[in-house]
């Protein structure tokens, strides 16, 4: 496959450090998918807010990627930025706040990430509306689905089209319901859409049992696996720490130790971006080696660690990886 600019560029100048660990597993990458590998990412953080679905979604529609994890916040971020993009507000001076300036950005109704605020009426209260009704209707016909699954109902059907303010190729939740990707989001109550689902449960409106429930996901994924694990494997591109990558790497060891299925492959590639450091106690800051011991991975699995910024970085292994 003959590269781009971009990886030509990636290829020439990016020899030491970092930068040549980030070429390493881009290769890596490319690799386990040349020897028909199967590939699951792990989104953490803001990803969806910093835009990765503009090489996210790409990957998806290629078949670089046959599997997500990802928190709640990515999944409805990403699906927040299509509908409401043109009523972000960037605020690059953001290390320079005041406590009062965080307090008039909430009283105009903007949530702040960083240098960027997500804007509540436009973004939150507008998926709100629509995505209520699927989970309404759901309970009151006495039927279960994934958090994902709805998503995925919501944008096929075609209710936030009047919204869009990007071009919709460039969100990854939209390629991926037209795909009807597998998405596994662990902790999904600990997103906004989490959040005022779990109001109406309280408001007695809508059961919680409408809405399938992690130790589900753990379930579901653990018969994917299963399904997907021969030949080459799955390898595991972990995008940050945290929920999204902690939750379905336990899949292998709870497979071989819990279900007693002694011959589960291992994960067959590893590759985690993050500027977490290592430190006592840190998950999200431990190397590849460790998680040996708990049986996640390999003594011969190819395994990678880019310690910088997955916002930077992702970019240019997907860059790699699509020959841009």
């Amino acid at each position: 496959m003959s590269k781009g600019p971009i990886s030509n560029f990636i290829e020439q100048h990016y020899l030491h450090f970092n930068s040549a660990a980030l070429v390493d597993a881009a290769k890596g990458y490319e690799t386990h998918l040349l020897e028909e590998g199967k590939m699951m990412i792990t989104l953490a953080g803001a990803m969806s807010t910093a835009e990765l679905g503009k090489s996210l979604a790409e990957m998806i529609r290629q078949d670089k990627v046959q599997i997500i994890s990802c928190t709640g916040a990515n999944l409805e971020e990403d699906i927040m930025n299509l509908v409401a993009h043109s009523h972000y507000k960037r605020v690059p001076n953001y290390r320079d706040l005041s406590p009062q300036d965080e307090w008039d950005l909430l009283e105009n109704h903007y949530n702040r990430v960083t240098d960027t605020c997500i804007p509540e009426e436009e973004a939150f209260r507008r998926l709100q509306k629509h995505i209520h009704k699927l989970w309404k209707d759901a309970d009151d016909a006495g039927e279960r689905y994934f958090p994902h699954e709805f998503m995925y109902k919501m944008l096929l059907s075609g209710v936030l089209e009047q919204y869009y303010e990007i071009d919709p190729k460039n969100s990854w939740m939209l390629a991926a319901a037209e795909k009807n990707l597998p998405i596994v989001v662990p902790g999904w109550e600990d997103s906004t859409m989490g959040n005022i689902f779990a109001s109406y449960v309280i408001k007695n409106q809508i059961k919680a049992q409408t809405m399938k429930s992690g130790i589900e996901y753990m379930a579901w994924l653990a018969d994917w696996y299963v399904k997907n694990s021969q030949g080459k494997g799955v390898g595991f591109f972990q995008i940050g720490g945290g929920i999204a990558g902690d939750f379905p790497i336990c899949v292998v060891p709870m497979l071989y130790q819990d279900m007693e299925m002694e011959n589960i492959p291992f994960w067959n590639y590893f590759c985690q971006i993050s500027d977490s450091t290592t430190s006592f106690g840190s998950y999200s800051g431990a190397v590849p080696n460790e998680k040996i011991t708990w049986g996640k991975l390999d003594v011969n699995t190819p395994k990678f660690i880019v310690e910088s910024d997955a916002t930077i970085v992702a970019p240019l292994i997907f860059a790699w990886v699509l020959g841009w």
